[in-house]
């Protein structure tokens, strides 16, 4: 899936959101992989879900955050 701002190898902030809302099965994948290999995505990534945790219909948002919070204490 083609997604908004990401028309290069470097995830912003923007094409994180857009995998996380958009995104289907593939497209987590990719960005687990890269959340996984650069604590720079893994900071991005809760930079973005922050201020959804407090939505609790923001599933999506939640479990990005929760993956991060468990990656990073192993990180």
């Amino acid at each position: 899936m083609q997604h908004r701002h990401l028309n290069h190898n470097h995830l912003s902030l923007a094409a994180i959101d857009d995998v996380i809302c958009r995104g289907g099965k593939e497209d987590w994948a990719v960005l687990g992989r890269a959340l996984l290999d650069d604590t720079q995505v893994l900071e991005r990534v809760q930079q973005l879900c922050r201020p959804h945790v407090a939505d609790g219909y923001a599933q999506r948002y939640h479990f990005w955050m929760n993956y991060a919070q468990a990656h990073r204490t192993t990180a």
